[in-house]
């Protein structure tokens, strides 16, 4: 369904039982809500949470910012590589008040809220700035943003740059799979045909790059957060891969250090990614920091 937040157009699924604990779950640079497993949104509701996701800005079937041009990533990169001001068509914290539409759409005061990559980042200002709305947070293979910490590998680096060869379905079919053989979990390798055939799904549902673009500048323009991690004072549970490439393990030690009373879980063999068997693990965590919120 298409919801008015924060004067802007979100397409949100809200799947429970409306009177069940209610769990926000933010996804990724350029990822839709459909990316979340289905599998993990059921066992998340069979937990009694009633589980609201939803497209970012310029992703999926949310409002896209096409008028804002698309921005030049190789400037982006220099500036941020020598610490100038980074220039944005819209901040992170814009996307943190899209995530706080959503609730006050639905009625909602507060919410437990889980951020995967990017959607960890957009948490991070949800619960500094709005502590007041966030239940609990769980933080998935995400980051401060300091420049201190281990930065992405090569591979990742590189892989993250490609473009499609095409905009036929194969060929993102093809780019996709590139993608996550180099990204994602190698002691988790998916079934090659479903992965293929969520990619489709994804794919055929939305493709839309410019507004990936957007929202990679708009990380680099958002730079460190360490400052407001401290900020954070509801039960946070961070979650990160021990083989994850793009955004290394010790991004997850120093969330986990710096946010009071922070709970983790690193996982071995895991990328950057959310592979199936790793479902009732991811579950069980944030089951049991939004029990601490009680």
């Amino acid at each position: 369904m298409q919801l008015s937040a924060n004067g802007i157009s979100i397409e949100v699924e809200d799947e429970g039982s409306p009177a069940g604990e209610p769990l926000l779950l933010i996804m990724g640079l350029g990822m839709q809500l459909t990316s979340w497993p289905a599998e993990m949104v059921q066992a998340l509701v069979s937990r009694g949470f009633r589980v609201i996701r939803f497209d970012n800005r310029d992703a999926g079937l949310s409002q896209g910012f096409d008028h804002l041009g698309v921005p030049s990533l190789p400037l982006a990169t220099v500036q941020h590589m020598l610490h100038w001001p980074v220039r944005a068509p819209y901040q992170l914290a814009d996307m943190a008040r899209d995530a706080l539409g959503v609730l006050d759409a639905l009625g909602l005061r507060s919410a437990h809220v889980c951020g995967a990559s990017l959607g960890g980042m957009v948490a991070q200002h949800l619960a500094a700035q709005h502590p007041q709305r966030v239940r609990s947070l769980n933080l998935m293979m995400t980051t401060s943003g300091s420049r201190k910490l281990p930065q992405a590998t090569l591979a990742a680096r590189r892989v993250m740059l490609l473009r499609p060869r095409s905009n036929d379905l194969q060929a993102l079919l093809d780019h996709y799979a590139n993608l996550f053989q180099v990204i994602g979990s190698p002691a988790y390798r998916p079934d090659p045909d479903a992965f293929r055939e969520r990619m489709r799904h994804n794919v055929q549902r939305a493709w839309r790059p410019a507004g990936t673009l957007r929202q990679l500048v708009a990380v680099a323009a958002d730079g460190d957060r360490s400052p407001m991690l401290g900020r954070i004072r509801v039960p946070t549970h961070v979650i990160h891969g021990e083989a994850d490439p793009l955004i290394p393990a010790d991004n997850g030690r120093d969330l986990a250090r710096r946010i009071p009373g922070a709970t983790s879980d690193y996982i071995t063999g895991m990328g950057h990614d959310l592979p199936l068997p790793l479902v009732p693990r991811f579950v069980d965590g944030i089951a049991s920091n939004a029990a601490r919120a009680t």
